[in-house]
């Protein structure tokens, strides 16, 4: 779950972590009040969606003066921002975060995520932040500095020392940062978190540190034990399809291609979409079906694959075992069949528990597809099938 950058501010500074001083707004004329709230002469406005690159889109202004931010308010609330990371059509701006302005004497950047390499929490970061960050790390492998955590002993003092020194820091700016790691370590664990980025990371020409912008991601998985955090969950944020997929217990994620996938097992649906892009194939979606999924579930989850137009062909590649059998898979495609029709080819591969039961069930109820053997097979034929209907 991704949070909105006030919010993580928000919290991480219940850790410690510090941040400007920042009010949400979702008016523009409460702009102005919200700035001389603040205090100070001038303040960034910040467009608070999902994505980031919101700087290099004019979704972060610097202004100076109260009239100033609320005329900057004015232009970004209802507009749809466009980014590397929305796609073409954008996202809506429904809200602002206006900050006190910090000057900084340098950016840094700092995060903190899961290093699967390793199967460990890791930091990384670089003497440089700013939104080119990910391109300068491949330009430059060198620049961006990796520490490890021992979850064994946990948060390394003398380690984090090495690293702020790493990134040019001394005196209280070096101890700060060593807070601040320590500080994003425990919030890291804490509340379940994938991602926690600090870009940029500022020091003051005053020679503190500061939070300037922050990106957190949460393990949804986890959210049970996070309630409070699980009512931060922007709805309007999410592709509709996606919070619908939510509400059926279905991990399901939109693309941009033309082949519908539903696959049970999260590795598997990997997997399946790696072999689609290697054949040239566009997959359209990634849909995992939970172990556990009912018949209902299914059928949901395969109605949304029948609803999106854009699809030219569907793939469904099951493999029964353990709790989820493919007759149960087939049942809910030929239910979802029967309500909303199906216009497009579809390819079946089942196989494990109650495979060929899934062929005579889908056959018996009139659903028409085509049956693979194999992964590979599956594979080709949802490739032909969409490039034909596409063509």
């Amino acid at each position: 779950m991704n949070l909105h950058e006030h919010q993580a501010k928000e919290i991480l500074g219940r850790y410690g972590v510090p941040s400007p001083a920042g009010s949400l707004v979702s008016r523009a004329d409460a702009a102005a009040a919200a700035a001389k709230s603040l205090g100070g002469s001038s303040w960034a406005v910040k467009a608070q969606i999902h994505a980031g690159l919101r700087h290099d889109a004019g979704g972060v202004r610097l202004v100076s003066g109260t009239e100033a931010a609320a005329t900057a308010a004015s232009e970004l609330l209802g507009k749809r921002l466009v980014t590397p990371q929305t796609g073409p059509s954008g996202k809506l701006v429904r809200s602002v975060y206006i900050e006190q302005a910090v000057g900084a004497a340098r950016e840094l950047y700092l995060a903190i995520l899961i290093d699967r390499s390793q199967g460990r929490v890791a930091f990384l970061a670089s003497r440089t932040g700013g939104s080119d960050i990910e391109q300068r790390a491949q330009a430059e492998p060198g620049s961006l500095r990796h520490l490890a955590v021992d979850g064994d002993h946990g948060f390394d003092l003398q380690a984090a020392a090495g690293l702020a020194a790493d990134l040019g820091l001394e005196g209280r700016a070096a101890s700060q940062a060593v807070e601040i790691m320590a500080a994003l370590y425990k919030a890291f664990l804490e509340l379940d978190a994938s991602l926690i980025e600090i870009n940029p990371l500022a020091l003051t020409h005053e020679g503190s540190l500061t939070a300037l912008d922050v990106k957190m991601v949460l393990d949804d998985n986890a959210l049970f034990r996070h309630k409070d955090l699980a009512a931060l969950r922007d709805v309007e944020e999410l592709d509709p399809t996606e919070l619908e997929a939510q509400r059926f217990a279905l991990n399901y994620v939109h693309l941009d291609g033309n082949i519908g996938v539903m696959v049970n097992g999260a590795g598997l649906a990997l997997a399946t979409l790696d072999l689609l892009k290697q054949r040239g194939g566009a997959p359209a979606d990634f849909m995992d079906i939970r172990p556990e999924a009912s018949r209902d579930q299914v059928a949901e989850g395969f109605r949304l694959l029948l609803r999106n137009q854009d699809i030219d062909a569907i793939l469904v590649n099951v493999y029964g075992g353990g709790i989820l059998r493919c007759d149960t898979v087939a049942e809910g495609i030929a239910a979802a069949c029967r309500s909303e029709g199906l216009r497009v080819p579809l390819i079946v591969r089942a196989a494990g528990t109650n495979g060929e039961l899934a062929r005579k069930t889908l056959m018996a109820q009139g659903v028409a597809f085509t049956p693979a053997s194999s992964i590979g097979a599956a594979v080709a034929s949802a490739v032909e099938a969409a490039g034909r209907e596409a063509a």
